[in-house]
């Protein structure tokens, strides 16, 4: 039986399982109201092993939460109903667990069902096992998240940007939600989802889905509540909560941020509107009716969060010139590569993020021109170069579909998942033509739109409707090469060497003693960043003042070039950057600049190991637990009172 009939055969198998009326007593009017249910892919590469759940037995379809935000006890809590659709005979269904502290389980008609958590994976959770009668389709459960749930990070009011009211977001990716939404946290079980919220007066509550009717302010609380009608992958449910404002970008598109920042962040994003456009124009329709944007505290872990019609963003890529507003091109990117056809397990991270840094860099040439398009290409295939050499180009780690012992949740180098997954796409782009690879790639996000996606079945989709028998472009194309094998094949297309000819003959200039580049404030952010992180990684202290006399680098506004300015003065134990460096590492908690940083201070056990340890013991209340998870392990010695 083939892999696409196989597919066909269990999707109609969920559609018959959970359509029509509810054996459970209630009318399961809420699935009714969904998109097609997302199919669940058969094959053993489409095997989730981050996830506990086993959906070709009975999976999650629609999650409905009723839930209440608890700023004292730093828990949300309420119920979660979930539709579910199920093979005959299957007595139990199993959701993935973090921590929650459940109540009770009940089906649709309120009778009790029987469950258990298994035991605990210290990364993973706990499997939860609930029982099923014949007749039992809608599990109703009463919860509370853990006050220290993964996936949500509490921010008191000084943590703000106001300064006068407590926040909280979340963080769900990878496999984060499960620490406060109770379901089949895989990105291959794709789910519709609604949810009611209160928060305290005062507050608002937006999350990544289209409102679904207007707040309601009663008592002491206001009740915000949200649906999205098509399936998504349980990560891309999020939630936050805030003293919030909103300003409209254009006709589909605005920005949510607190009011001390809103003026900056709109300036900032003011482009939004051209870049939707510009992604329609090359690969078909946004699908999510409104795209808006919430600049978060300081505190978000990532650079963005592709949230579906709710990107979150770090208030990092706030420059005052547009030169980081990359970064939104990739968030808004992901409505297709990532949102609208995801990796059905976290071995394909490249599927979502390979494509999506692909799809931003032609945003950019289409806003920005191919200059900038150039030379941003050129620094993602930098980093990609950089990672092949540091784990090697024979290393497992290097290929673009993980192998079974790197293929866990955030697993991969950033330097492959995301720039050798591009260059892979850019190299097709160049060897079967521009025209001819837009055509089919508009195709692919049709055909597969609102379903999971695996490395096979992209290639056999490839082969399919673009390659077509052509033995001699399949030959050219190296498909298996690319996708099954570490390192970099041959045919991978190169960047530009004009792209940086005058940056990379000044870099040499000040290497062999020449004077610092007097260009250097009227170059692009990639310039800047390309001299930067050329420089020989070991100068004198001499060569180190005069760059930061002249170029003020400990001063610089943009976060990239100030990050790239530190990380070469920590190699050189410059003390003219710590204060610098302390206050950057106090100011945010990007884990992009704060993990790279404090880690290259700790392993200097002389000179940067003591400034680490008082700088974590300040600064580790402010970040996120996906950042301190990692960075606890360097077990930093808090400093001598």
């Amino acid at each position: 039986m083939t892999l696409l009939r196989n597919i066909a055969l269990l999707a109609a198998l969920a559609l018959a399982s959970c359509r029509g009326g509810d054996a459970d007593g209630n009318a399961a009017a809420s699935s009714q109201a969904q998109s097609a249910i997302a199919p669940i892919l058969t094959t053993p590469d489409a095997v989730d092993t981050a996830s506990f759940a086993r959906p070709l037995e009975a999976r999650v379809h629609h999650v409905a939460l009723d839930l209440a935000v608890d700023f004292n006890a730093k828990r949300v809590g309420g119920t979660a109903t979930l539709d579910i659709g199920r093979k005959p005979g299957a007595q139990q269904i199993i959701l993935d667990d973090k921590g929650l502290e459940i109540a009770s389980i009940t089906d649709g008609g309120g009778e009790p069902l029987p469950w258990k958590v298994g035991a605990a994976d210290e990364k993973l959770g706990a499997p939860l096992a609930v029982g099923l009668r014949p007749d039992t389709k809608r599990l109703v459960i009463k919860y509370k998240s853990a006050p220290d749930a993964g996936a949500l990070q509490w921010l008191t009011p000084e943590q703000t940007a106001g300064k006068t009211r407590p926040y909280l977001f979340s963080q769900g990716q990878a496999i984060e939600n499960r620490s406060w939404i109770p379901t089949q946290d895989s990105p291959g079980i794709r789910q519709t989802w609604e949810a009611t919220v209160r928060v305290p007066a005062g507050l608002t509550a937006v999350m990544s889905a289209p409102k679904s009717r207007e707040p309601i302010t009663q008592g002491g609380e206001s009740v915000f509540s949200y649906r999205m009608p098509h399936s998504v992958a349980p990560y891309m449910i999020a939630i936050a909560v805030g003293d919030l404002r909103f300003r409209e970008l254009g006709p589909r598109t605005g920005v949510w941020t607190e009011p001390a920042m809103l003026d900056r962040a709109a300036g900032e994003l003011a482009d939004t509107e051209k870049m939707m456009a510009a992604a329609e124009q090359l690969y078909g329709p946004y699908r999510w009716g409104r795209y808006d944007l919430l600049v978060l505290p300081p505190a978000f872990p990532y650079g963005g969060m592709e949230n579906p019609t709710l990107t979150f963003l770090t208030p990092t890529f706030i420059a005052g010139d547009k030169s980081l507003v990359g970064l939104v091109a990739h968030e808004l990117a992901h409505s297709w590569s990532g949102n609208l056809v995801t990796n059905a397990t976290w071995a394909d991270s490249w599927l979502n993020e390979g494509f999506t840094t692909y799809f931003e860099n032609r945003i950019m040439e289409a806003i920005y021109g191919p200059r900038r398009a150039a030379q941003e290409a050129a620094l993602s295939f930098d980093d990609m170069t950089d990672a092949l050499k540091e784990d090697g180009q024979g290393a497992p780690i290097t290929r673009l579909n993980l192998s079974k012992e790197e293929a866990v949740p955030d697993g991969g180098a950033t330097g492959i998942i995301y720039d050798k997954g591009a260059a892979f796409l850019r190299t097709l782009e160049r060897l079967a033509g521009r025209q001819r690879w837009d055509a089919y790639l508009r195709s692919y996000f049709d055909r597969h739109a609102f379903q999971p996606m695996t490395s096979a079945l992209f290639l056999s989709d490839l082969r399919n409707n673009l390659v077509k028998g052509d033995k001699a472009l399949e030959s050219k194309l190296q498909l298996d090469r690319w996708v099954y094998q570490p390192g970099l094949p041959s045919n991978v297309a190169r960047p530009d060497p004009a792209a940086f000819a005058a940056i990379d003959s000044a870099v040499v200039a000040f290497a062999r003693g020449g004077p610092v580049p007097s260009a250097f404030s009227r170059w692009t952010t990639a310039e800047k960043l390309r001299f930067l992180n050329s420089l020989p990684r070991e100068l004198a202290a001499e060569r180190l003042n005069a760059l930061n006399g002249t170029l003020r680098l400990n001063e610089a506004g943009n976060q990239e070039v100030l990050f790239a300015w530190l990380s070469l003065a920590v190699e050189n134990r410059y003390e003219a950057a710590v204060q610098p460096l302390e206050r950057f590492l106090t100011a945010q908690g990007r884990g992009k600049f704060v993990r790279p940083l404090i880690q290259a201070l700790a392993k200097d056990v002389q000179w940067g190991r003591p400034i680490a340890s008082r700088i974590y013991a300040r600064t580790r209340p402010l970040y996120h637990p996906l950042v301190t998870r990692d960075l606890d392990e360097l077990k930093l010695a808090a400093p001598a009172p």
